[in-house]
Protein backbone atom coordinates (compact mmCIF):
# COMPACT_ATOMS: atom_id res chain seq x y z
CA UNK A 1 0.00 0.00 0.00
CA UNK A 2 1.16 3.35 -0.82
CA UNK A 3 0.39 6.43 0.91
CA UNK A 4 0.66 10.18 -0.76
CA UNK A 5 2.22 12.86 1.15
CA UNK A 6 1.66 16.14 -0.13
CA UNK A 7 4.49 18.76 0.81
CA UNK A 8 2.75 22.13 1.04
CA UNK A 9 5.75 24.90 0.07
CA UNK A 10 4.92 28.58 0.94
CA UNK A 11 5.79 30.36 -2.54
CA UNK A 12 6.39 34.10 -3.35
CA UNK A 13 3.67 34.97 -5.55
CA UNK A 14 4.60 39.35 -5.95
CA UNK A 15 7.56 41.00 -4.58
CA UNK A 16 7.89 45.00 -4.01
CA UNK A 17 11.00 47.03 -2.46
CA UNK A 18 10.78 50.33 -1.41
CA UNK A 19 13.79 52.46 -0.07
CA UNK A 20 13.45 50.48 3.00
CA UNK A 21 11.84 47.74 2.87
CA UNK A 22 11.26 44.24 0.77
CA UNK A 23 7.63 42.86 0.93
CA UNK A 24 6.99 39.47 -0.42
CA UNK A 25 3.19 38.14 -0.72
CA UNK A 26 2.97 34.61 -0.45
CA UNK A 27 0.67 31.82 -1.90
CA UNK A 28 -1.17 31.41 1.58
CA UNK A 29 -2.01 35.36 1.85
CA UNK A 30 0.60 36.54 3.89
CA UNK A 31 2.79 39.10 3.38
CA UNK A 32 6.04 39.14 4.53
CA UNK A 33 7.92 42.37 5.40
CA UNK A 34 11.77 42.66 6.21
CA UNK A 35 14.18 45.91 6.37
CA UNK A 36 16.25 46.08 2.93
CA UNK A 37 19.57 46.03 5.42
CA UNK A 38 19.37 42.59 5.78
CA UNK A 39 19.94 42.10 1.99
CA UNK A 40 23.30 44.78 1.23
CA UNK A 41 23.28 44.17 -2.37
CA UNK A 42 19.50 45.24 -2.28
CA UNK A 43 19.84 48.25 0.12
CA UNK A 44 22.77 49.48 -2.25
CA UNK A 45 20.65 49.27 -5.90
CA UNK A 46 18.30 52.06 -7.40
CA UNK A 47 15.16 51.96 -7.28
CA UNK A 48 15.12 50.41 -10.96
CA UNK A 49 17.38 47.46 -10.11
CA UNK A 50 15.08 46.91 -7.00
CA UNK A 51 12.05 46.39 -9.49
CA UNK A 52 13.53 44.12 -12.06
CA UNK A 53 13.02 40.81 -9.80
CA UNK A 54 11.94 37.21 -10.88
CA UNK A 55 10.52 34.28 -9.57
CA UNK A 56 13.14 31.23 -9.19
CA UNK A 57 12.01 27.69 -8.56
CA UNK A 58 8.13 28.50 -9.07
CA UNK A 59 8.06 30.93 -6.37
CA UNK A 60 10.43 29.48 -3.53
CA UNK A 61 12.55 32.41 -4.01
CA UNK A 62 13.80 35.61 -5.99
CA UNK A 63 16.28 36.81 -7.82
CA UNK A 64 17.42 40.26 -8.97
CA UNK A 65 20.11 39.89 -11.88
CA UNK A 66 21.34 42.83 -12.11
CA UNK A 67 22.99 42.95 -8.73
CA UNK A 68 23.28 39.12 -8.39
CA UNK A 69 20.68 38.74 -5.71
CA UNK A 70 19.20 35.60 -4.96
CA UNK A 71 16.50 35.79 -1.46
CA UNK A 72 14.76 32.54 -0.73
CA UNK A 73 10.87 32.24 1.19
CA UNK A 74 12.72 29.91 3.90
CA UNK A 75 15.35 32.41 4.60
CA UNK A 76 11.85 35.17 5.02
CA UNK A 77 10.25 33.22 7.22
CA UNK A 78 13.17 31.95 9.05
CA UNK A 79 15.83 34.51 8.61
CA UNK A 80 17.50 33.42 12.18
CA UNK A 81 18.42 29.89 10.18
CA UNK A 82 19.50 31.48 6.91
CA UNK A 83 21.21 34.69 7.62
CA UNK A 84 23.40 36.67 10.20
CA UNK A 85 21.25 39.73 11.19
CA UNK A 86 22.46 43.14 11.77
CA UNK A 87 23.65 44.05 15.02
CA UNK A 88 24.13 40.19 16.29
CA UNK A 89 27.48 39.44 17.95
CA UNK A 90 30.11 38.53 15.68
CA UNK A 91 31.74 36.51 18.04
CA UNK A 92 31.89 32.56 17.97
CA UNK A 93 29.51 30.99 20.85
CA UNK A 94 30.81 31.35 23.96
CA UNK A 95 32.34 28.23 25.33
CA UNK A 96 32.73 27.04 28.86
CA UNK A 97 36.11 28.36 30.62
CA UNK A 98 39.33 26.34 29.83
CA UNK A 99 40.54 24.17 32.70
CA UNK A 100 43.94 24.14 31.13
CA UNK A 101 46.97 25.52 33.51
CA UNK A 102 48.21 28.93 31.84
CA UNK A 103 51.86 28.21 30.53
CA UNK A 104 54.41 28.48 32.89
CA UNK A 105 56.75 31.67 32.46
CA UNK A 106 60.72 30.40 32.36
CA UNK A 107 62.50 30.94 35.66
CA UNK A 108 65.04 33.17 33.55
CA UNK A 109 62.21 35.81 32.74
CA UNK A 110 60.96 35.94 36.58
CA UNK A 111 62.21 38.69 38.53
Amino acid sequence: MSTLVQRAETLAVEVSCSSDALSVTLSDGRVVSVPLVWFPRLADASAGERSDWEMIGGGIGIHWEAIDEDISVASLLRPENFMRLPNEALHPPSREPSLRKKPRTPRAARG
